[in-house]
């Protein structure tokens, strides 16, 4: 395979490890720690990610436990759990804070599915991109004869079917977690 096309695969590389983290942090109806990911708290007046401030544990598969690292920081947290669109009461016991992870409703189930599928859409755009800057750079280079241009071409094309098959395999399997009673 040419160089062009190993590093267009990289790139793709990165994006589909990008969709992996933002599938992540989608609830499913059990608790994960990368729910918490996004979520910021004013910290000393710059905002920090909570993950960084606080240790995070799963004492059951309903329930999260934050315990910032200074007892100060407790307010704060639980503003910025309340401010967030997790849909998640934080429940503050002095030290540490507790998130109840509720029952998904099939609606809510529904409405999960979809932002995992504008997520997979999101980094199909992104290959598809990655794979017309590759094309338009190897259309661009008068130093390649053109036999040599349409094989790279080939093996680009080949990457980006590849990355985008990778792609609907993972939101599938996402959905599948997220449906599952």
């Amino acid at each position: 395979m040419d160089e062009l096309a190993l590093d267009a695969k990289e790139r793709m590389g990165k994006t589909i490890n990008s969709l992996r983290e933002s599938l992540a942090t989608l609830r499913t109806g059990r608790a994960s720690a990368a729910m918490l990911n996004g979520l910021m708290i004013d910290y000393y007046g710059s905002p920090t990610p909570v993950n960084q401030i606080s240790s995070i544990s799963i004492p059951e598969p309903r329930q999260l436990l934050i315990k910032p690292y200074d007892k100060n920081d407790v307010k704060a947290v639980v503003a910025a759990i309340n401010a967030s669109d997790l849909g998640i009461n934080p429940i503050n016991e002095g030290v540490q804070i507790r998130l109840m992870i509720p029952v998904l409703t099939e609606e809510r189930r529904r409405d999960i599915t979809k932002q995992s599928h504008k997520y997979g859409e999101e980094a199909k755009v992104a290959v598809r991109n990655i794979r017309r800057e590759y094309m338009d750079l190897i259309k661009e280079d008068d130093t390649m004869s053109e036999d040599y241009q349409k094989r790279v071409q080939d093996d680009i094309q080949k990457v980006t079917d590849e990355a985008i098959k990778e792609i609907d395999t993972i939101v599938a399997e996402k959905d599948k977690e997220i449906m599952a009673i």
